[in-house]
């Protein structure tokens, strides 16, 4: 395919900005930046990087918080035909420091907060040439703001790119090892933004306002693209803490119509009273991905803002572009055959789904097999791991590792992780159908179950759960009559334990994998097997 007949992403960032060069691009806290400037601000900085050498194809590291900064580095890495390589800011220093080293990062823009991240990149990256950093500079490192001011005015050009040409080096959260840096390319994320556009956001216009309640180095960053290509304004949020008082404040003040979230981050804005004391009339779409919502969820949240949920589903190396469960395919009634309990959508536009056996054959209808997915929203395999790459792609699909089966119509349904699966007496147990029962008992506020070995079955299961505050106590035996004529035995866990909290990723998912770290760490002395 000819370079010239892939149009560089950083074009939506153009457009928007002549035609509405004076309605607000960003807000946070008391600033507000309009098109005009913001595009301003990534030529300008466009400029400074290629003044120092930066090329295209050079990978841009970013350690930031959500701040006008991190909105615009994104576009100054695609304009430069560079590779954007943003971190989870929760990360820690060595964590960042493997990104930074095993990208090959030349540069890197970072706050002034995050100084010890810089060393730490600095140490392991032999590649690494220039730190620019978001407030002071040290000695040898550039300011943000001083490269901006510099050139201000100067009119940067797009680089010329192909449709294979990496744009993101979208990194996975290293769940079973290292994290691996998904590549996604110029020509897929155009598709990706279109498809979004059609089957997530549709009717998307400058008139509306998004605010950006999670780190834009991952799903919340994929919205922005859309936002960006619409004229659609983003609201950050003040500070890295999510206060649902504040967010529920924004909503209202500005009139805000899209967020992304995960369903953890749903489920504490609308269990929080400050839902009700603030106007989100406004609200059409709060997409959620990244891990199912549970029915108990699920159903508070269409009850407090109506029908404006939509779930994507997809991993970074699909860019949540699997499957979607639109806002007409949501309800809070149980009864109601528009409410597809437990579904998390049909195929999305151009994309193709199928439940593959270990054989790789498909699926009929109804039977659990690993999902797997082919179309142009499927990433371009991981950077320096041909290995791992070739595993993904097996016989021609890209393998998600989720779980889950169609029904007649072709509607998904997840089961959960492959890794998180665990075989009880020789009968498979997925841990999430058990999950999802126990968090319609009305004291329990979070819940995750994972398989342990057993000497007599196996495996079997064992449920850490987290119980609301402001509800009538529960032991486990009330938790586990709760599970009586809901599914069969052999699923009951055979212990539970209750914690005060459960780990959470920087994103806001249950980390299962640190569950059962410290599961072993808190309870060893209760269990028969040791890890």
């Amino acid at each position: 395919m000819s370079p010239a007949s892939v149009t560089n992403l950083a074009h939506l960032l153009r457009q928007s900005a002549r035609q509405f060069p004076q309605r607000t691009a960003v807000v946070h806290r008391d600033r507000t930046w309009n098109w005009s400037e913001i595009d301003s601000r990534v030529d300008a900085m466009v400029a400074a990087l290629r003044s120092l050498g930066v090329r295209p194809g050079d990978k841009i590291l970013v350690q930031s918080r959500n701040c006008v900064q991190m909105f615009e580095s994104c576009w100054v890495a695609f304009r430069l035909g560079a590779v954007w390589v943003p971190t989870n800011f929760r990360l820690t220093p060595p964590e960042v420091a493997y990104l930074g080293s095993s990208s090959g990062a030349c540069a890197m823009i970072v706050e002034e907060d995050f100084q010890e991240y810089a060393d730490a990149v600095r140490a392991a990256s032999p590649d690494l040439r220039h730190i620019v950093v978001i407030g002071s500079p040290r000695q040898g490192e550039h300011s943000y703001e001083d490269l901006v001011a510099a050139n201000l005015g100067t009119k940067s050009e797009d680089a010329v790119v192909d449709y294979d040409t990496p744009l993101w080096f979208f990194y996975t959260s290293g769940t079973t090892g290292r994290p691996k840096a998904a590549i996604l390319t110029h020509g897929q994320m155009a598709f990706v933004v279109a498809n979004h556009l059609a089957d997530v956001l549709p009717g998307l216009t400058e008139l509306d306002c998004s605010i950006v309640v999670a780190p834009l180095s991952h799903g919340a960053g994929i919205q922005g693209l859309l936002n960006v290509a619409r004229g659609a304004a983003a609201v950050i949020l003040p500070s890295e803490k999510m206060e649902p008082e504040v967010v529920w404040a924004l909503v209202e003040k500005h009139k805000v119509s899209n967020f992304f979230a995960v369903p953890t981050i749903i489920k504490i804005l609308v269990e929080h009273p400050a839902v009700d004391r603030h106007d989100h009339s406004s609200l059409r779409y709060i997409n959620y991905g990244g891990a199912p919502m549970y029915r108990a969820d699920q159903k508070l949240a269409l009850t407090k803002l109506g029908r404006v949920l939509v779930q994507h589903f997809g991993l970074g190396e699909a860019t949540a572009c699997i499957t979607v469960l639109p806002p007409h395919m949501h309800s809070a009634d149980d009864d109601d055959p528009a409410a597809n309990i437990g579904s998390c959508g049909r195929p999305r536009t151009g994309m193709e789904v199928a439940i593959l056996d270990a054989d790789l054959n498909k699926l009929p209808a109804g039977e659990v097999g690993e999902i797997c997915c082919r179309g142009p929203a499927v990433f371009a395999g991981y950077y320096g791991n041909q290995e791992a790459t070739e595993k993904a792609f097996r016989g021609g699909w890209f393998h998600t590792g989720d779980l889950g089966k169609l029904d007649e119509r072709g509607l998904l349904y997840i089961t959960g992780r492959e890794s998180d699966m665990y075989i009880s007496g020789g009968s498979n147990v997925y841990p999430r159908e058990v999950e999802e029962i126990l968090l319609t008992h009305p004291s329990v506020a979070e819940v995750a179950v994972l398989g342990i070995p057993d000497p007599k079955w196996g495996e079997v299961g064992v449920a850490v759960v987290v119980l609301r505050d402001d509800a009538p106590p529960v032991d486990a035996a009330g938790l586990l009559n709760h599970l009586e004529g809901c599914c069969a035995r052999y699923r009951w866990p055979k212990h539970v334990f209750f914690w005060e909290s459960l780990p959470k990723s920087g994103y806001g998912k249950i980390t299962k994998k640190e569950v059962r770290q410290k599961l072993f760490e808190r309870e060893a002395s209760l269990l028969e097997v040791k890890p």
